[in-house]
């Protein structure tokens, strides 16, 4: 499992090969330059996904954990 700064480090080169990528695609069209921007940005929208996932298990913990409790949490509820 990565940490935070390791995936923001990630998406930072990403989005900077983008930039590059904008600005080479900007003096013509390239299909190769085309098919590796559309790659990276779903790279960047996985990274991104990854990062919300890290900080929401940072945050809350691990997801199993709180969907155990949570049942728990539920059956008590039903017992009363």
């Amino acid at each position: 499992m990565r940490t935070i700064e390791d995936i923001k480090l990630e998406i930072e080169r990403a989005t900077e090969r983008r930039a590059e990528l904008y600005h080479a695609l900007a003096k013509g069209h390239d299909v190769v330059l085309g098919a590796e921007l559309k790659e990276l940005e779903a790279q960047i929208a996985t990274l991104w996904i990854e990062h919300r996932e890290a900080r929401v298990r940072q945050r809350f913990g691990d997801r199993d954990r709180i969907i155990k409790r949570a049942r728990l949490e539920e059956r008590l509820e039903r017992a009363a």
